[in-house]
């Protein structure tokens, strides 16, 4: 008689308990990466609009300096003595923006330059009003190559932005050379009736030529606050800037006009075309601080939403982890208790089949009745055999 053994419970191998915890782990070096990914990014763009902001705060204080030099040349060139109250006061204020971000901006180096020249302007004999015009020309291009500087090193020129792009080209380039080359304009008519004979076409060309300087940069202000605006999705930019631009439009166009040398003359009425001037520059100090407000607000709000990504993205790699530890941890318990369970377990021990002719062993050590069955075999008792 065949005995059937008892059926055992397969369980899994090793290998097939470990592969749910080797995919749960598979999924963290992914999401690591995605995180540092995703933190690198955010964190170089938050960089940047740091700087950026740094770079709009000494683009604020380089506008008094800007004001306060047009009008020392302009007091210089027509010979009446220069008050360095305003003048020294801007100077200090950029020097302590220079001390507190030169470091960061790298602007050490332009700024000793342009302090130098300031403060050796007394010192110079300026009562010809040419040498006036030329030694002031020499400080403001210097001033003029400090707000390219500080806009390259600041990253303001390379700002990702469409708004604050224009914002910042208009307000770090076309704004200070429009006032700068404007205040030269007045400057030079105003010295054009005193030139010799033979200078008067020379100083004609000059006049020309610093009409087209000036118009131009004030032509791309325009041109870039407007894009400004149809770029950006900023409901308070065009209500703040566009009433400042149409006044300073306005007054551009009218020193336009004044600009144009009279009939029969190389150079302009220098009297209208200073009143001009001095309108234009007030409409564009105006301006300045609308386009510095809103570029500043601007940089704010970015700095503020990459805050708020970076602590979504914390937020979201932190719960899939958590997530992916409690999978871990269940893993993990599912192969102890399976270990326990197996070393539990023990597979029953069948006994060895009894040779041929032989009666089975007795179980237990206890001898079980036989009968003589078919074929003179051994049989074993049944319920009924102890009755016959």
């Amino acid at each position: 008689m065949t005995v059937l053994a008892p059926r055992v419970r397969r369980r899994p191998s090793v290998a097939g308990r470990a592969l749910p915890l080797l995919l749960v782990l598979a999924l963290l070096a992914p999401l690591g990466l995605l995180f540092t990914q995703t933190d690198r990014h955010t964190g170089d763009d938050r960089d940047l609009a740091a700087r950026e902001r740094l770079g709009v705060r000494y683009l604020r204080a380089l506008g008094p300096l800007t004001d306060a030099l047009v009008e020392a040349q302009s007091t210089a060139v027509a010979g009446r003595p220069v008050s360095r109250v305003a003048l020294s006061a801007a100077v200090e204020e950029v020097a302590r923006l220079d001390s507190a971000d030169g470091d960061e901006l790298r602007s050490h180096e332009r700024w000793a330059g342009l302090r130098a020249k300031l403060e050796a302007l007394p010192d110079r004999g300026l009562t010809d009003p040419g040498a006036a015009y030329q030694a002031y020309g020499e400080v403001t291009d210097l001033l003029l190559a400090l707000y390219r500087k500080v806009r390259e090193s600041s990253g303001l020129i390379r700002d990702p932005q469409a708004d604050s792009f224009f914002l910042q080209d208009a307000i770090g380039g076309d704004l200070p050379t429009a006032m700068v080359i404007a205040g030269r304009l007045a400057d030079l008519s105003r010295l054009a009736p005193g030139q010799p004979a033979a200078e008067r076409a020379k100083t004609g060309a000059e006049l020309a030529e610093l009409r087209v300087a000036a118009l131009g940069p004030a032509t791309d202000l325009v041109a870039d606050l407007r894009s400004a605006v149809d770029n950006s999705e900023s409901t308070d930019l065009g209500a703040n800037v566009l009433t400042p631009l149409d006044t300073y439009q306005r007054s551009v166009e009218a020193f336009g006009a004044y600009s144009a040398p009279d009939a029969g003359t190389p150079a302009p009425d220098p009297a209208r075309l200073t009143a001009a001037g001095s309108t234009a520059q007030a409409a564009a100090k105006q301006l300045r601080t609308v386009i510095l407000d809103q570029l500043d607000a601007l940089l704010r709000a970015r700095l503020d939403r990459l805050d708020r990504d970076r602590r979504l993205a914390v937020g979201a790699v932190g719960a899939a982890a958590l997530l992916l530890v409690v999978l871990a941890g269940t893993q993990l318990a599912a192969l102890r208790r399976a270990g326990r369970e197996a070393a539990a377990e023990e597979p029953p021990t069948l006994p060895e089949p009894a040779p041929p002719g032989q009666a089975p062993a007795p179980r237990n050590g206890q001898l079980e009745p036989v009968g003589t069955g078919r074929g003179g075999e051994p049989d074993r008792w049944r319920p009924f055999d102890a009755a016959r």
